[in-house]
C-alpha cells in the first residue's frame, strides 16, 4: 500500500554521511563544467561539517532541468499525493530521442537513469568515471548504495518518495570514497524524467573544490594570521562550548581552567625594533606556548587550547581540569618556557609574562564572567611585580568590587551629603587641657556602613573628588570651630586641624578657598591648622610652595603629618613655612617593646633618644610637636618629660562627635 504524503509541505532533513563534518553547504546547482574525474581532496583543517543536505521540492510536473536554489540548510519538500499513473515502458529508439541520448552520454555532468525500483538503468561515461567503473558495470546496481542515499532514514525515505512519484525532487550533499582511496564531496540531485518515461534522473556534481575553499575561508576567519593560533572568535566558541551543560554532563571533571597572559615589555620591542620584529617574536612565543600545551596534555584526556586574543595577549584553555594544581603547573611551565631569550632577526630578545589563573566549576559559569575574573587576576599579577602568575582570589576580588563601587559613587556621595566629621582632641602634655582637635571625615555609606578615611581618601585623590570633598571638610570644620568658640566664650578658643591632600593644592585655588571660608565663618586664621603629609611636602616647589607661603602669611598654621615615616629630610623644615610637627605613632609605640607573655614591657632607650632629639630640633626651629597614638599613661609621662607639646590618642579620647567636644571644653580631659 502506498504511503500517504506528508502533511507538512516542506521540512528539513540532514542526512549524516560523515559525522566529522559540520559545515553547511549552499544548495546552488553546480556549474556545468564540473570535472568528471575528481581531484584528491585536501583538508586544511579538521573542522566538522554537516554530512549532507537533502531537498525535496513539490512540483506539479516532473522536470529535467537542475533544481532551483534553496537555502543552505538541508530541506525536504513534501508534495500532495498526486503521483501520475505509471508510464508505459519506452518504445524503440526513435530519431527524436537520439540527440538526447547523445547529450546524456557526452554530458560533463555525471548522470544515470534509475528505474522505480531504484536500480540503475543506464549511466553516462562521466558517472562511471566519478565512481571508478564503466557505465555498463553500473547497470542494475542500486543507485542509493552508489551515492550513499540510504545511510540515514530520512534521506532514504525521501529518495523512495521521489522514486514513487510522490515528491518532485531530492537534492543533498554526500561525501563519497573514490576507488583510488580519496574522499570527495558531491551534490546529488534526483528528479523525475519527463512524462511517458518511467524512473528518475540522478545527477552527481563534484563540489570538493568548493568545500575546500569554504574550509580555508573558515580557517582564516578563526585563526590569527601572525601566530596561526586560534583567534578570539574561535577561543570564545570553544570556551562557550566547554561551559554548556551537555559538555560536562557527558562525563569528565565538570571543571574548566584558564591561563590568561600578557607579555611584559613587548611594547618596547614594537616601538624600538618595529612591528615586523614584533610579529616574529609573537610567532616564537606562540610556538613555545603550543609546546607547553602539548606537554601539559600528554597523558590527559585533552590538550589545552592555545589562542591569541589580540596584541600580546594569549590564553590557554583547559577543559576538564583536575583542579588549581594543574593550572598552576601549566602557568609555571609557561613562565619557565619564556625565560629563555628569543633569537629574532639576528637579535636575542627577552620577554616575560604576567599570568592570571582561574579555575572553577563549569556549571553556573559564563564565558564573560570567566574572562572578567581572568582579566582581574592578570592585573593583580602585573601589580604584584610582573613575571609571575596569580590565582584568582574571590575575597580579593570582592574587595576590588567594593573599591570599584566606592569609586563610582564617591563624587555623587559628596553632593548627597553622605559625609560627616568627627573630632579627636589634641591635649596639652603639661596641663592636660584641650588645645585643639583634628577633623576626621567619615562616609556614612548606605550599603557598607560607616567608612573611615583609609577606605576612600586615596580613591578620592585618584578620581579628583578630593577637591569638592576637601572643600566641604574645610568649611564644616571651620564652622564647627567657630561655633565652639561662641558657645564657650569663657574658655580659650581651640584650633581645628584639617588634612589637605596635595592634589587640592594643584587642582583648586586652596588659598582662595581658605580665605573665603574664614571670612564666611568668622574663624580667626591662627585657629586653623592645615596638615600635609611628609611625602606631600617633600620637594615642594612652584605652586604648592607659593600656596603654603600665602597661607602662612594669612596666619594659618601648617603642620607636617606622620613626620619621620618618609625620607625625614630636615632641610625642607628650614625653607617651608611649617609651624608644627606631628610625630608618627610608630615612634610612640616604640617607647615600649614586646616582652614574652606575662612579662612587663620595657621601654626602648633608642626610640626615646630619637624622639627627644626630634623634639629638641623642632623647638630650636620654633616648631611645636604633637605625638600621635598616645595610648598609655606611661607613654604620656615620658613624652611630657622629654618636652613634647601636645598628645593625641586613645588615652585621651577616640574621635567623637562635636557635642562630646563641647563637654570636654568645660574641664580637663
Amino acid at each position: 500500500m502506498a504511503e500517504p504524503a506528508p502533511a507538512t509541505p516542506r521540512f528539513t532533513v540532514l542526512a549524516e554521511s560523515v559525522p566529522a563534518v559540520v559545515d553547511l553547504l549552499g544548495s546552488a546547482p553546480p556549474p556545468a563544467c564540473t570535472t568528471p574525474a575528481p581531484a584528491r581532496e585536501s583538508a586544511p583543517e579538521p573542522v566538522p561539517e554537516p554530512a549532507s543536505e537533502s531537498v525535496l521540492e513539490p512540483a506539479p510536473r516532473p522536470v529535467l532541468e537542475p533544481a532551483p536554489d534553496s537555502t543552505p540548510d538541508a530541506l525536504l519538500s513534501a508534495a500532495p499525493n498526486t503521483a501520475p499513473n505509471p508510464a508505459p515502458a519506452p518504445g524503440p529508439d526513435t530519431g527524436a530521442e537520439r540527440p538526447f541520448r547523445s547529450a546524456f552520454s557526452a554530458a560533463p555532468l555525471a548522470m544515470a537513469v534509475v528505474d522505480h525500483e531504484g536500480l540503475v538503468v543506464s549511466a553516462n561515461e562521466t558517472f562511471g568515471a566519478l565512481l571508478g567503473a564503466g557505465p555498463d558495470e553500473l547497470a542494475g546496481q542500486p543507485a542509493a548504495e552508489l551515492v550513499d542515499l540510504a545511510s540515514d532514514a530520512r534521506t532514504r525515505h525521501a529518495y523512495g518518495e521521489v522514486l514513487r512519484g510522490r515528491q518532485a525532487r531530492l537534492r543533498c550533499a554526500r561525501r563519497l570514497k573514490h576507488p583510488d582511496g580519496h574522499r570527495l564531496w558531491v551534490q546529488v540531485t534526483v528528479a523525475p524524467l519527463t512524462p511517458g518515461f518511467p524512473g528518475v534522473l540522478l545527477s552527481v556534481a563534484d563540489i570538493s573544490a568548493r568545500r575546500e575553499l569554504q574550509a580555508r575561508l573558515r580557517h582564516l576567519k578563526n585563526h590569527d594570521p601572525v601566530t596561526r593560533l586560534p583567534n578570539r572568535t574561535l577561543f570564545f566558541e570553544r570556551l562557550s562550548a566547554a561551559l554548556e551543560t551537555e559538555s560536562y554532563e557527558r562525563g569528565g571533571s565538570g571543571r574548566v581552567g584558564l591561563c590568561y597572559l600578557d607579555l611584559d615589555g613587548f611594547k618596547a620591542v614594537n616601538d624600538t625594533l618595529g612591528h615586523r620584529v614584533g610579529d616574529r617574536l609573537l610567532a616564537a612565543v606562540a610556538e613555545r606556548l603550543t609546546r607547553c600545551a602539548d606537554e601539559a596534555g600528554h597523558g590527559r584526556t585533552s590538550t589545552p587550547l592555545v589562542a591569541r586574543l589580540g596584541g600580546d595577549e594569549f590564553a590557554l584553555l583547559v577543559e576538564d581540569s583536575t583542579g588549581t594544581e594543574q593550572l598552576a603547573e601549566l602557568a609555571e611551565s609557561v613562565l619557565s618556557a619564556l625565560q629563555e631569550p628569543f633569537e629574532v632577526a639576528g637579535r636575542l630578545l627577552s620577554v616575560s609574562a604576567s599570568i592570571g589563573v582561574v579555575e572553577r566549576h563549569a556549571a553556573g559559569s559564563s564565558a564573560t564572567a570567566l574572562m572578567q575574573a581572568a582579566d582581574t587576576t592578570l592585573y593583580w599579577a602585573k601589580a604584584d611585580g610582573k613575571a609571575r602568575w596569580t590565582l584568582f582570589d574571590p575575597e580579593r576580588n570582592a574587595h576590588r568590587m567594593t573599591r570599584q563601587a566606592l569609586v563610582s559613587t564617591l563624587r555623587a556621595a559628596v553632593e548627597r551629603g553622605e559625609f560627616a566629621l568627627e573630632y579627636q582632641p589634641l591635649v596639652g602634655m603639661e596641663d592636660g587641657r584641650l588645645r585643639g582637635v583634628e577633623a576626621l571625615v567619615r562616609w556614612r555609606h548606605p550599603e557598607f556602613g560607616t567608612l573611615t578615611p583609609n577606605r576612600f581618601i586615596a580613591l578620592a585623590e585618584e578620581d579628583g573628588s578630593i577637591v569638592p570633598l576637601g572643600r566641604w571638610i574645610l568649611a564644616t570644620a571651620c564652622h564647627q570651630a567657630r561655633r565652639w568658640q561662641l558657645d564657650h566664650p569663657d574658655e580659650p578658643p581651640i584650633f581645628v586641624s584639617v588634612n589637605v591632600a596635595v592634589r587640592q593644592v594643584w587642582d583648586s585655588d586652596l588659598v582662595a578657598d581658605v580665605a573665603e571660608v574664614l571670612a564666611r565663618t568668622g574663624l580667626a586664621p591662627h585657629l586653623l591648622q592645615l596638615e600635609l603629609t611628609e611625602s606631600a611636602v617633600m620637594g615642594s616647589a612652584g605652586r604648592p610652595l607659593e600656596a603654603l607661603r600665602s597661607l602662612n602669611d594669612m596666619g594659618v598654621h601648617i603642620a607636617i603629618d606622620d613626620f619621620g615615616t618618609g625620607y625625614s629630610n630636615l632641610a625642607y623644615l628650614s625653607r617651608l613655612p611649617v609651624s608644627a610637627l606631628k610625630l608618627d605613632g610608630s615612634f610612640v609605640r616604640g617607647f615600649q617593646r614586646e616582652e614574652p607573655e606575662g612579662a612587663a614591657s620595657r621601654p626602648s632607650p633608642a626610640d626615646e633618644v630619637i624622639v627627644e632629639a626630634m623634639i629638641q630640633l623642632a623647638h630650636r626651629l620654633g616648631l611645636t610637636v604633637t605625638a600621635e597614638c598616645v595610648e598609655t599613661s606611661d607613654q604620656a609621662s615620658r613624652l611630657r618629660r622629654i618636652g613634647c607639646d601636645t598628645g593625641q590618642g586613645w588615652l585621651y579620647s577616640r574621635p567623637v562627635s562635636p557635642d562630646r567636644i563641647s563637654e570636654l571644653l568645660d574641664g580637663r580631659v
